[in-house]
């Protein structure tokens, strides 16, 4: 007896024209980014075309920035491999609505519209909250390192600068010379273009030189950080400009000879990854509330250290929901006596860590760091033992949701005011995807 397949005819034409509806399953999430983002306010992208005539025809913003979220959403951040999924992909061929943009305008509208883009991120936070989302009990801040879109095989260490920056000066100059000797005996030398040689390398040269006065700029201004001055002799001075015994390994403003800076991207910083190495990267920082790990604030900087962080993020999440939450959970990279003394005039309780979970801290100094004891006697209290040990399950999964379940591990754009704005778009497509999750639970 032959078997009885179910119809199966590749070739068949559909009788009525298919409903862009009809193609994704009820509680998609393309269904949910599509909605969010028609709720959003797109006025400032609207602003940029107004005017332009009849003429000009630009694709939609909605669509093109429903396209990018999406994109961000399900770990497609290449504009090249946007283009491709309008084509193959139906969750995109339904948000793009028979519009196919290339890649190059699908990268020119998120450059062109970086500051819009971080605005909705804000917009974003504050719909969680209308949906019940955000309760801001307690938030917890962490930080992550990310790769910067730089090769760090396109990076220079101060010493080998200075190296390469006499090497190409004399190469130069022997240059010049051999076409003066040329140019006298009325040669011609058709396997060298002298000139194109002398502009390749006084190029180089200059590129050379730019990194290293940003490296020793940079060196300055930790300097007068720390508080040494031009004229300190190498010694470390009081406040009162006395000495206090002791020297500086280094001349004010000279870096160490192994620091670096990227010819690709001169704002990353060489940093250190989990695991063991350098990369040329970003410290990414986040803070979460605990209610549905809902990112309220996503800020970003090219310093290493988390320190400095942890006051601004707050004040970014009072920024972005319009209070500070009631308590503020951060682990020992935050730890500073000036962040406490800061800390000790706001409306909110800080636990912060002061060393490693499970090893004992140094001996704390009561007289010159009286806040860093209160933290202390804080944190050996059941209620704030407690506190801290919800900070881990607070903080850590949304920053590893965006390299694991995202895919960011390193950004397509460059310079820091760009990589800013791409890390909260991140963080933007990250909580329509938990707030898309929540709606369906």
């Amino acid at each position: 007896m032959a078997i009885s397949y179910r119809p199966y005819e590749p070739q068949q034409e559909m009788l009525l024209p298919a409903s862009l509806q009809d193609w994704l399953p009820q509680g998609h999430l393309a269904y949910f980014i599509s909605d969010t983002v028609d709720a959003l306010d797109l006025q400032a992208f609207y602003a940029r075309y107004a005017g332009g005539g009849a003429r000009n025809q630009p694709f939609h913003p909605a669509m093109m920035v429903k396209v990018l979220v999406y994109g961000y959403a399900t770990g497609v951040f290449s504009s090249r491999k946007i283009e491709r999924r309008l084509h193959e992909d139906l969750a995109f061929r339904m948000l793009g609505a028979g519009n196919f943009p290339r890649h190059r305008t699908i990268r020119d509208f998120r450059a062109l519209h970086l500051k819009e883009l971080s605005d909705l991120f804000v917009q974003v936070v504050k719909l969680a909250r209308e949906m019940g989302l955000l309760k801001l009990g307690t938030v917890a801040i962490d930080g992550t390192k990310i790769k910067a879109n730089a090769s760090r095989h396109n990076a220079m260490s101060h010493e080998r600068m200075q190296q390469a920056e006499t090497e190409l000066k004399a190469r130069i100059d022997a240059l010049l010379e051999r076409a003066k000797t040329i140019d006298a005996a009325g040669a011609d030398e058709p396997e060298l273009d002298i000139p194109a040689e002398i502009e390749r390398r006084e190029a180089r040269l200059k590129a050379i030189t730019a990194a290293r006065e940003r490296l020793e700029q940079r060196q300055r201004d930790a300097d007068i950080e720390r508080g040494r001055s031009q004229d300190d002799d190498r010694k470390p001075r009081d406040d009162r400009g006395n000495p206090k015994g002791g020297r500086y390994k280094r001349e004010f403003g000279v870096p160490e000879a192994k620091a670096q800076d990227n010819f690709t991207d001169p704002d990353s910083r060489i940093m250190k990854r989990a695991g063991g190495g350098f990369d040329a990267s970003y410290n990414a920082q986040t803070a979460v509330d605990d209610t549905a790990h809902i990112i309220v604030a996503a800020e970003l900087s090219n310093n290493a250290a988390d320190t400095h962080q942890l006051v601004p993020m707050l004040q970014a999440v009072q920024a972005n929901t319009g209070e500070l939450p009631r308590q503020g959970l951060a682990d020992a990279g935050y730890r500073s006596e000036d962040n406490f003394k800061r800390l000790a005039s706001l409306p909110i309780e800080v636990v912060v860590a002061l060393g490693r979970e499970g090893k004992q801290h140094a001996q704390i100094d009561p007289n010159t760091h009286p806040y860093t004891v209160a933290m202390a006697t804080r944190l050996q209290t059941d209620q704030g033992r407690a506190a801290y040990r919800r900070r881990k399950w607070i903080a850590e999964p949304p920053n590893g949701w965006i390299k694991s379940v995202l895919g960011f591990r390193q950004f397509s754009l460059r310079g820091l005011h760009r990589v800013q704005a791409e890390f909260k778009l991140v963080c933007l497509a990250l909580n329509l995807r938990r707030m898309a999750a929540m709606q369906v639970a």
